[in-house]
């Protein structure tokens, strides 16, 4: 890692960008040379390099394209690319031309992309190949508004002028794809000034019923980035590795326009199959992450250490023990003496620097969010003598509110709110936040805007938390609060968290809603429930297996022994076993892995019945 005083700080202030293609455009000017983009090429199976002034170039050339359709500013335009160059280019062309800018995920649903393209009426479409398209074309051929989808890799399969309203991008461009800009070609010009202008509008995930379009203005995004860098500081020699969907909020504010403002590098991640390889290719120094990805390592992990043997075990328990006493000692709340000091050294070859070279042996600070962090996995990874920071947001936020700070890391929270951003807590315990960040507004919602922030201007995120110490703890959400029938009220969250830390359990829902107990719905790992079944004496391909009361009650048992620390109201008395996986092709999960809770409900409510049928009064 270098050292503090070789690092260059080199922060583009939101007053002096202005807009987020004024930002994208500073940059370009004041470190032109720089190292921008990385991006693997699987033509020529070798990665490439892009520097700012070639980025902006590679954007002029879409400003252009774009230019030529006549769109006149405010008009939307969607895109539906897995994170690349060509999504940035698309988007600072589009918001240098005054245009409105609407990510969709690649996973998405038809249905969904459908409803997107008609409610913010998307006048053009860029998809990563015509094949998606052909996908699409069904649910949106007809959306009264959209002109052109431009596809960015034609495949195989496409036939030009087959489809009227279908462009390869080399047919938009009107130059071949590969071809790189030349120096005097015309960098991006910036045709918008208003830094209150609406800039994006990104559909929520839509855990209940229709998503909705939150309105971010550049000001918006800009005045989060900026405050995110007054509390996690971030350098030119800076080496991110993007693989969250830059349709997903948290990573285009932290992974796409922060690195701008700061002037680092931004490497492209492959896929989520090749993310392992990229991380040790790549070794990147920043690293933005949701909690699955720690908790896939940990989990991989703790696998390798059961194969070893309990002095592998024993010796990794330690590392983890004397390191988080260390963290402890260096956040001012205890103390290391020089025994455990010496420890350190040898553990760290040994034991720590093995498992972080997983990540790439070089992180300097990696971040978790978008969903709570188990605490025994940040204990493990910070015990290993990672920098890991949790923090908190929403969409509505831009999306960052409170981060912990390497000073100032208290992992069971997220944090102290960001500079500048008021919090207090409302009624219900519900976290409310007012900052120039929140956003403009939903699309087309004004009602639900009123509802949403109130007249004093704070936003009411939904979320139930507490403030100690400066510190935000997130506790649960309001509307994800179950009540029983004897007037319990549980969390949900934290119950299935806990329960999927349990290699055997890959998925979990508890349920209870006005009934006398809990029960939970559960998918089961396969292999786990292979080797399982064989113990049990029960047949693993037989389905009625699962139905067995053996297979019932030895895993009611596995989950009560993980819950054991929870409070007694929250104890399982049921659960439902399967091997199909809840996901967002069978509609039951969000485009970012969130349970549909209301269509889980509704798809499994024959199971939901059955697990209380002793229970239930006749109708």
């Amino acid at each position: 890692m270098a050292t503090t005083d070789k690092r260059h700080t080199d922060i583009i202030s939101a007053a002096a960008a202005r807009t987020l293609p004024g930002l994208f455009q500073c940059r370009a000017l004041g470190t032109p040379d720089g190292l921008a983009y990385r991006q693997f090429n699987r033509v020529r199976s070798l990665w490439e390099d892009f520097s700012w002034q070639q980025a902006a170039r590679l954007a002029a050339r879409w400003q252009r394209a774009l230019e030529r359709e006549g769109f006149p500013s405010g008009e939307r335009v969607a895109i539906q690319l897995n994170n690349c160059l060509e999504w940035v280019c698309f988007d600072q062309a589009a918001l240098a031309l005054g245009l409105v800018v609407v990510p969709l995920y690649t996973m998405d649903t038809p249905t969904n992309v459908a409803y997107i393209v008609e409610d913010a009426a998307i006048r053009l479409l860029v998809v990563e190949t015509a094949a998606q398209w052909e996908m699409l074309r069904p649910y949106c051929a007809d959306a009264p508004a959209l002109k052109l989808v431009v596809c960015v890799n034609a495949g195989p399969d496409y036939q030009p002028g087959s489809d009227t309203m279908l462009r390869t991008l080399d047919e938009w461009l009107g130059v071949p794809g590969s071809a790189a800009p030349s120096v005097d070609e015309a960098p991006l010009a910036n045709r918008t000034d208003d830094p209150h202008a609406l800039a994006t509008i990104i559909y929520t995930s839509g855990t209940t019923g229709r998503p909705k379009g939150v309105m971010l203005s550049h000001h918006n995004i800009l005045w989060n980035v900026e405050a995110v860098l007054r509390a996690v500081p971030c350098y030119r020699e800076d080496m991110f590795l993007s693989f969250l969907p830059l349709s997903h909020t948290f990573e285009r504010t932290a992974g796409y326009y922060l690195p701008i403002m700061a002037g680092s590098c931004v490497a492209y991640a492959r896929s989520i199959q090749e993310l392992a390889e990229d991380l040790v290719t790549i070794r990147p120094t920043m690293f933005i992450s949701v909690p699955r990805i720690f908790e896939r390592v940990y989990a991989a992990v703790q696998h390798g250490l059961a194969k070893k043997g309990s002095l592998a075990r024993r010796l990794f328990d330690w590392t983890v023990a004397i390191g988080w006493q260390r963290f402890e000692a260096g956040q001012g709340r205890g103390r290391i003496d020089m025994l455990q000091r010496v420890a350190w050294l040898m553990l760290r070859r040994l034991v720590a620097d093995k498992v972080l070279a997983r990540l790439g042996g070089r992180l300097r600070i990696a971040v978790s969010g978008g969903a709570p962090l188990s605490v025994t996995v940040a204990r493990t990874f910070i015990g290993l003598g990672l920098q890991l920071l949790q923090g908190y947001g929403l969409t509505e936020a831009s999306p960052v509110v409170s981060a912990n700070l390497p000073e100032r890391n208290i992992p069971d929270s997220v944090g102290p709110p960001l500079p500048g951003i008021e919090v207090r807590i409302g009624a219900d315990d519900e976290l409310l936040v007012r900052c120039p960040s929140v956003m403009l507004g939903y699309w087309n919602c004004p009602e639900e805007t009123r509802r949403v922030i109130d007249a004093g201007g704070w936003l009411h995120t939904g979320d139930q938390a507490a403030i100690e110490a400066g510190h935000i703890f997130i506790r649960g959400r309001i509307k994800d609060i179950l009540v029983t029938s004897t007037g319990e009220k549980v969390s949900p969250a934290d119950m299935e968290m806990a329960i999927t830390h349990e290699r055997c359990f890959d998925m979990a829902m508890i349920v209870g809603e006005g009934k006398p107990y809990l029960a939970a719905l559960l998918v089961l790992n396969r292999p786990e429930w292979e080797s399982l079944a064989g113990r049990l004496g029960l047949d693993p391909d037989d389905p009625a297996a699962l139905d067995s009361a053996r297979a019932q009650q030895y895993m009611l048992e596995k989950v009560e022994g993980l819950l054991h620390a929870f409070p007694g109201q929250t104890r399982v008395r049921k659960v439902y076993l399967t091997l199909e996986p809840w996901s967002i092709d069978n509609g039951l999960l969000t485009p970012t892995l969130k349970l549909k809770r209301r269509e889980m409900e509704l798809r499994f409510a024959k199971q939901i019945r059955q697990l209380y049928a002793e229970h239930d009064l006749p109708a």
